[in-house]
């Protein structure tokens, strides 16, 4: 069922939220979204789909150390596909964590329904504490 115009507002406005104040996160999944890298997930299911091949050749030809060696490679293709290249480590991601984690909430014109209840809770904290 797909959701209504006002629940598709609400996720926006929370996701939204969400990047912007949640440093944290944004830092675990990097900032940025979507973002396959074709090149290197074609190169690791190539080196993979040898790699079957070695393995079932070692298999088929009794020879242990193509078996084995196919299998290294199978788990070399498949981590190679998975990781992130450091390639693109030098440039900004789309919301900069730093600057989340140190914006002021008061300088934005109108604040979210997230932001006010973090607000709250951080005045909470602070009266406690």
């Amino acid at each position: 069922m797909p959701l209504s115009e006002q629940e598709q507002r609400l996720l926006e406005e929370m996701e939204r939220n969400l990047y912007r104040n949640d440093a944290d996160f944004v830092q675990a999944v990097g900032g940025r979204r979507g973002g396959v890298d074709y090149r290197r997930l074609t190169i690791g299911v190539l080196i993979a789909l040898l790699g079957i091949g070695a393995l079932v050749a070692g298999v088929a030809l009794q020879i242990p150390v193509v078996g084995i060696l196919g299998f290294a490679a199978m788990f070399a293709g498949v981590l190679f596909s998975m990781t992130r290249s450091r390639r693109g480590a030098g440039q900004p991601s789309p919301v900069d964590p730093v600057d989340a984690a140190r914006g002021s909430r008061q300088s934005r014109p109108k604040a979210g329904f997230m932001d006010r209840l973090n607000d709250r809770w951080d005045r909470r904290q602070d009266g406690q504490g």
